[in-house]
């Protein structure tokens, strides 16, 4: 851990909000991990200090490996943007239509096509693998499956095949991605979002190993000139991939430090300190 303190660390934000960027992954960061997907929600009392900062400093966004309307919805935040699907769409606070990257785009019958016959077999059905559609990308989720072990086996099983078919795989906290065989990340997406804003300083806080990938894209815009700083949070579990560690300037405990991380960003704004930048309205 490179900083000492959670003040030290956010420092660079702290001294400049109206030049910093805040960037949050979703599952897991704003949101508590939980059995369903579908269940997930952002609590209030994250959102009360989120919603202090998405007022004060230069950008918010969020960046998810679910599809960015779906974020959008368990945050419960209008005004701020939100990058889906690892990096390959985007969808600008305020606005309604998501902009997908069209070569990732191109692949979605093909991966919706494999999915839908994934689902249809026999062993998938009876340990309770779950498919998520994200278009482009196909999730197979085992946490809460009755047998988790088992599950996870009958998923190497799809991975085995999806990999024989020429798709990119990705594996996650328990969930196996299928995806288009292009170069597909969150660092990648952050570097387009960010690339030209003329901010100072960002910070990205994740709990996942696809977050490692949003560290180094962090790290490359600083070393091309366009950050001076960046601030790579992980957020630590019973889960916590070892790269996550590994690769963080600072770890926060769960989405309860990312609370707190939030809590003091927006302490340091209220009052008048920063001009707000616009009234957020719920998604």
């Amino acid at each position: 851990m490179a900083a000492t303190s959670l003040h030290d660390a956010l420092g660079p934000l702290l001294a400049d909000p109206s030049a910093a960027a805040v960037l949050l992954d979703v599952d897991g960061t704003l949101a508590p991990i939980v059995r369903h997907a579908d269940d997930a929600h952002v609590p209030e009392a994250t959102r009360r200090p989120l919603i202090t900062v998405a007022r004060s400093y230069g950008f918010v966004g969020c960046v998810s490996g679910r599809r960015a309307a779906i974020a959008r919805r368990i945050v419960s935040l209008g005004s701020i943007t939100y990058v889906g699907n690892h990096g390959s769409e985007v969808l600008p606070g305020g606005a309604s239509e998501t902009e997908v990257d069209e070569e990732v785009a191109a692949w979605t019958e093909r991966v919706r096509a494999f999915a839908a016959a994934e689902l249809t077999r026999e062993d998938v059905h009876r340990t309770r693998v779950r498919g998520e559609d994200k278009e482009a990308i196909a999730a197979f989720h085992w946490r809460g499956a009755p047998d988790e072990a088992a599950a996870e086996a009958v998923v190497e099983g799809i991975a085995a095949r999806a990999d024989g078919e020429g798709f990119a795989l990705h594996r996650g906290r328990k969930v196996l991605e299928v995806r288009p065989p292009v170069a597909l990340d969150k660092g990648r997406g952050i570097e387009r979002l960010l690339t030209g804003r003329g901010l100072r300083v960002a910070l990205y806080a994740g709990d996942d190993v696809t977050d490692v990938d949003a560290f180094a894209g962090l790290r490359r815009l600083v070393a091309a000139g366009e950050l001076e700083a960046a601030v790579c949070v992980g957020v630590t579990s019973d889960e916590t991939p070892d790269e996550l560690v590994r690769a963080a300037d600072l770890l926060v405990d769960g989405p309860a430090g990312v609370r707190e991380l939030l809590t003091v960003l927006a302490d340091a704004v209220r009052g008048g300190a920063v001009a707000p930048a616009g009234d957020p309205t719920p998604g």
